[in-house]
């Protein structure tokens, strides 16, 4: 496993390579990013991770500062999986090494779900997606699909500009079924309780959408109830379709979405 601290050296050693995989990541490296590794490592001659915790996607900046962050643990993780050829850890100068303003937008169809809640934050996503594409030039990128809307609009950026597919990859949960996240280090033990019985609660809220009529109003009704049962603030409780993120008012082809605060922690699932 070989660590690039920057440009010069990631362009010498991935030069000889054309099969590149590529996980984007912001540390805090859990059994997920194995997983994307791990396909990553099937798929592709070489596969090489980096680690960026990248500020432009922050709406706010006590986020920024509380977001887990142990280098030395997560290359020791990467290390022990045997399977990552680089890691890259740039230095914000190496991302942003143009004054260039970003010209992304958003269009008013896609500020939902969580970018109706978090201002500025996919615009930061899909910037630093689109400079870390350009720099890494892989083959594939393989993403999660606990964070659906970044997966859909990464690709619909992505795969539009550069000969670069993106992958998704199956959420991959802990014994209580609660999907693992970096942020999820910055919880408790009776945090994650309620965070596997917000699932559990989900999963029942799904299987009842069927027998609503108004699925609009039975949703609103549920995440009220979830709310005061689980003393947790929920920013949305949808369901929408897999293929184009639109409202949905049937349970084919469509994924319950929510977020919710935690212990001042955001989280997000979908099922």
């Amino acid at each position: 496993m070989k660590i690039l601290l920057n440009n010069t050296s990631l362009f010498e050693s991935l030069r000889p390579f054309n099969d590149l995989g590529f996980v984007p990541t912001m540390g805090g490296i859990h059994k997920g990013h194995l997983s994307l590794i791990n396909k990553s490592k099937k798929l592709c001659k070489k596969t090489i991770v980096s680690i960026f915790i990248n500020p432009k996607q922050f709406n706010n900046k006590k986020d920024l500062k509380s977001y887990p962050s142990n280098i030395k643990k997560d290359l020791k993780i990467l290390k022990k999986s045997k399977k990552v050829d680089f890691v890259y850890l740039p230095k914000f100068n190496d991302i942003y090494n143009d004054k260039k303003k970003s010209q992304i937008k958003l269009l008013k169809d896609d500020k939902i779900l969580c970018a109706k809640f978090r201002k500025g934050h996919f615009e930061g996503v899909l910037d630093v997606m689109n400079r870390l594409t350009k720099i890494v030039n892989p083959k594939k990128i393989f993403m999660g699909e606990k964070d659906f809307q970044q997966l859909y609009l990464v690709k619909k950026l992505l795969e539009r500009k550069y000969k670069t597919k993106i992958i998704p990859c199956k959420t991959i949960r802990d014994k209580s079924n609660v999907a693992l996240s970096s942020r999820n280090f910055l919880l408790n033990k009776l945090n994650l309780k309620i965070a596997a019985n917000v699932y559990k609660n989900l999963t029942n809220i799904k299987k009842n959408i069927n027998n609503s009529k108004n699925i609009s109003n039975f949703l609103k009704i549920k995440k009220k109830v979830l709310e005061n049962n689980h003393k947790i603030k929920i920013d949305y409780l949808e369901l929408r379709n897999i293929k184009n993120l639109k409202p949905s008012n049937t349970k084919n082809n469509s994924r319950l979405f929510i977020a919710y605060y935690l212990n001042n922690v955001r989280l997000i699932d979908n099922i």
